[in-house]
């Protein structure tokens, strides 16, 4: 096994393998694989030392699958031991010397399209989607399909043979992708591939579910309310335990070791039904 292999969701030029050169120095090889699932479990069995999945975009907000499988993979030892923040910028590519009046289909990953859907809806192009931004771009050029597009980054052009038709087509200005970088519990090794050892304000990212009694809620919300620890996120997810009942994702401005927060942690244990730590890690630079 490579030691330095880490996994990501696509093909090469995707925004996920920008995510991998972002956050990693140049000692890593970038593998690419099919699905987020196979992410997950290219960590758990150590054919990589590391992988990263998306988590939520500026845009469109959670993705929601990488969440499911954080908790789906965490007593595998799957852990969140780092973040990116990646810029999203998209481009409309698409064979040399076809123009966009040629086009009658665009396609991408879900994700890209919603992102792009301002400037797709200036024209009635046939929107279909794919499983990643960087797939569908590949797709185009080994089919030669001369009627076709895709939404992707604009450097899968120069990979893939392509040419950009249309830059700058993401809405908004700030459009960015965060990914979670995965590693497994106790493994010091992905520490030593990251490319920069600026230090930065910690984060930590937990799972909890209530008991099903009056205050629940707010008790466990208390507990760091009471200690000043912020939380700068707060999601709730359907549980596959039961039917309708939640559990919530957290995201706290703080080191989880940290003597405050780590009281609240115990606060939070005592009230409530489960309480699940994925990780504490760097907060991403945000450019």
């Amino acid at each position: 096994m490579n030691a330095r292999r880490v996994v990501f969701q696509g093909e090469p030029g995707a925004f996920s393998e920008e995510a991998v050169l972002a956050y990693f120095d140049d000692s890593v090889e970038p593998v690419p694989v099919p699905t987020w699932r196979a992410v997950f479990e290219a960590v758990t069995d150590g054919t990589a030392t590391a992988g990263v999945a998306a988590i939520e975009s500026s845009l469109a907000g959670s993705i929601r699958e990488t969440y499911d499988l954080l908790a789906e993979f965490y007593d595998a030892g799957v852990r969140i031991v780092g973040e990116v923040s990646v810029p999203v910028r998209l481009a409309l590519v698409a064979l040399p010397g076809a123009s966009a009046d040629e086009i009658d289909r665009v396609y991408s990953h879900a994700q890209a399209l919603a992102q792009a859907d301002e400037f797709l809806r200036t024209r009635s192009w046939q929107v279909m989607t794919t499983y990643n931004t960087a797939g569908a771009a590949r797709m185009i050029a080994e089919q030669g399909e001369r009627r076709a597009a895709a939404v992707a980054s604009p450097r899968v052009a120069a990979l893939y043979g392509l040419k950009v038709v249309a830059g700058d087509i993401q809405s908004g200005s700030d459009n960015r992708t965060r990914f979670a970088v995965l590693g497994r519990e106790g493994d010091g090794e992905v520490a030593g591939t990251v490319s920069t050892g600026e230090d930065r304000a910690q984060k930590t990212t937990l799972v909890f579910a209530v008991r099903n009694v009056p205050g629940s809620l707010h008790r466990c919300l208390g507990a760091f309310a009471e200690r000043g620890v912020n939380l700068s996120r707060l999601e709730s997810r359907p549980t596959r335990a039961a039917r309708w009942e939640y559990v919530f994702w957290v995201d706290l401005d703080a080191d989880s070791h940290d003597r405050v927060c780590a009281a609240a942690l115990e606060d939070l244990r005592r009230e409530a039904q489960m309480v699940r730590v994925l990780g504490t890690y760097p907060r991403a630079r945000e450019e």
